[in-house]
């Protein structure tokens, strides 16, 4: 079993903290970042214009999974202290409202650029999404939240500034399984020589993120009390939208578009 006790700040200067969460969270904007300068070198889009498109997402992310939060998990709390709701350095995001707003934004980012469609900068924007979110499940571990069930299996965490009980690390698991959609995002759109069709590695995407949070569930904690009387949680039923929709544009893409016709007829 791994005691787990590190620190979720790396460094302190006076008042302000440097945390493990936010290097992490950007690590992958930045990752993100670069994949978008080189995917626009390759398809010959304007280069110039990723800086507002990474400002649209980080404002879309960090509005959306606020947001997210205090209005599908604590509203009963948020609706009566709603000054609070601005204050993000409290904690508290849910990743379906990130990933809503990352929608959202790259919705009116194509508005005001009609140069960019809407399924080509989705498509390409959900391979490096799947990298971030592997690195903000990183971030989760560093702070010890999102903890997994109690387990006696020998790669268990005890999160010591939670309590002494051996249990999942869900964060990790978690992590993986976003690095495998990466990876995969990575093979469709060199299988299809950089022109995937509409849609699909933001199916991909969508339904690999979501089918593994549903699963994962299975092994996590509860965030809030009143999950523990429900069969499926919060995150599961919020999930079940982005995976439906997700392997509709993936299933629909692949019955549409030439593949290899053994891997057309296992799909």
């Amino acid at each position: 079993m791994i005691n787990w006790s590190v620190s979720p700040i790396i460094f302190s200067i006076g008042p302000i903290q440097v945390r493990w969460y936010g290097l992490l969270f950007m690590t992958g904007f930045f990752l993100g970042f670069l994949f978008m300068q080189k995917i626009c070198r390759v398809e010959k889009m304007p280069i110039a214009k990723l800086d507002s498109l990474l400002i649209h997402l980080l404002v879309g992310t960090g509005l959306g999974a606020r947001l997210g939060h205090c209005f599908f998990y604590e509203w009963g709390y948020y609706s009566e202290h709603l000054l609070e709701i601005p204050q993000i350095w409290r904690g508290g995001l849910a990743s379906h409202g990130g990933a809503l707003g990352v929608i959202i934004a790259v919705i009116l980012f194509v508005k005001k650029n009609p140069e960019f469609k809407l399924f080509w900068l989705l498509d390409r924007l959900a391979v490096p999404v799947a990298l971030t979110g592997a690195f903000i499940r990183l971030g989760n571990l560093m702070n010890s939240e999102i903890i997994g069930r109690p387990t006696d299996l020998p790669w268990s965490f005890i999160f010591e500034q939670v309590d002494k009980i051996p249990r999942h690390p869900t964060q990790i698991y978690e992590s993986l399984c976003y690095l495998f959609v990466w990876a995969g995002g990575i093979y469709w759109y060199r299988r299809f020589k950089f022109n995937p069709p509409n849609g699909f590695l933001f199916g991909w995407t969508l339904a690999g993120i979501f089918t593994a949070r549903i699963f994962l569930e299975f092994l996590k904690e509860n965030q809030e009390a009143f999950e523990s009387t429900m069969v499926l949680n919060l995150g599961q039923l919020l999930s079940i939208p982005y995976v439906v929709v997700g392997y509709y544009l993936f299933l629909r893409t692949v019955r549409s578009n030439p593949l290899d016709t053994k891997l057309k007829t296992k799909l």
